[in-house]
């Protein structure tokens, strides 16, 4: 349990690194209401989960171990529906209703579809 925890930890950290960068890349060449920088995370990381599973189902990489750093930890820190709800939150708080609506509707639907994606990309 001790193992899979550290494993967990570095991933998540350094998933957690890496949606900062990457929100923060697209915060800085695009302003938008719109929250493009969580978006681009939560696509981005679904199509890797869905990468990442399908190469597990085939057992290309059957080691628990990286299974853990990887999607657990990795992903699992990369990619976060609480800073989608928090904006989602804000954004009908500031009168956006639309732009909240818009933006939950396609991190769903867009999210589901990269998962599809990447998992039939490994078959």
């Amino acid at each position: 349990m001790t193992r899979e925890i550290i494993l967990v930890g570095i991933g998540g950290g350094i998933g957690s690194a890496l949606r900062y960068l990457t929100s923060a890349l697209v915060a800085k060449h695009v302003q938008a209401v719109f929250p493009l920088g969580t978006f681009a995370v939560n696509v981005v990381g679904c199509l890797a989960i869905g990468l990442l599973l399908g190469l597990f189902e085939r057992q290309a990489w059957a080691n628990p171990d990286v299974r853990f750093f990887l999607v657990t930890g990795f992903c699992g820190g990369y990619t976060t529906f609480s800073a989608f709800a928090a904006e989602n939150v804000n954004l009908l708080q500031s009168g956006h209703s639309f732009t909240a609506f818009l933006y939950i509707a396609a991190s769903i639907l867009v999210s589901l579809f990269a998962v599809w994606v990447g998992l039939a990309l490994t078959r």
